[in-house]
């Protein structure tokens, strides 16, 4: 299992308008008990969704998107990974907004999920431009702390050190355990408490 190197994320942008969206509205808390994350993305926002018959994640013109553009203290509440993993399996690569809860953005990065974040204005901007031509590419670019959507190119701030794990391909801890694994096991047998000697 090796992580993949994350340095570019291009698709199509759905926004999804408000402050304070937590992990509840994210996946509702009935789908945590969830033995697997397989089939959560089809959950995501659904009590949203259920209230709002134009919420972007049952909006036609959106399906396929790939990068999700949020507003303030996006991921906030509980510190489940069924939030990050439901987006995810609806088809998020990359989350662009103007500030992310730390547990969030945390899991976010430990699944090759960026969170970047940009001012209110852009972030406006970009949900504007979305939303007139939701068909239109975007670019998410890490080397360069850059989005690019047509005439639109937007300043990103990204953690250092999260940007160089995705960048890098460290961002998959379990992955690099197994990559390792022949490593950790010659250091196993090493150690007393482990081989009983």
């Amino acid at each position: 299992m090796n992580s993949s190197v994350i340095q570019y994320v291009e698709g199509r942008a759905i926004p999804v308008r408000g402050n304070d969206i937590d992990t509840d509205r994210i996946i509702p808390a009935r789908y945590l008990r969830a033995i697997t994350f397989e089939g959560l993305g089809e959950h995501a926002f659904e009590d949203d969704r259920k209230s709002n018959p134009d919420h972007p994640f049952d909006n036609p013109r959106y399906q396929g998107a790939s990068v999700l553009i949020a507003n303030d203290n996006f991921g906030c509440g509980s510190s489940r990974e069924h939030a990050p993993q439901a987006l995810m399996r609806w088809g998020i690569y990359a989350i662009v907004g103007e500030s992310f809860a730390e547990i969030f953005l945390g899991n976010c990065t430990a699944m090759g999920v960026p969170c970047l974040t940009a001012s209110t204005e852009d972030i406006v901007k970009i949900q504007d431009a979305a939303e007139a031509d939701p068909q239109r590419e975007m670019a998410v670019d890490l080397k360069e702390k850059k989005l690019i959507f047509g005439d639109i190119e937007v300043d990103l701030q990204i953690a250092e050190g999260n940007r160089l794990q995705l960048i890098e391909g460290a961002w998959d801890a379990t992955g690099m355990l197994f990559e390792g694994r022949d490593a950790v096991r010659d250091i196993a047998n090493k150690l007393p408490y482990v081989t009983g000697f």
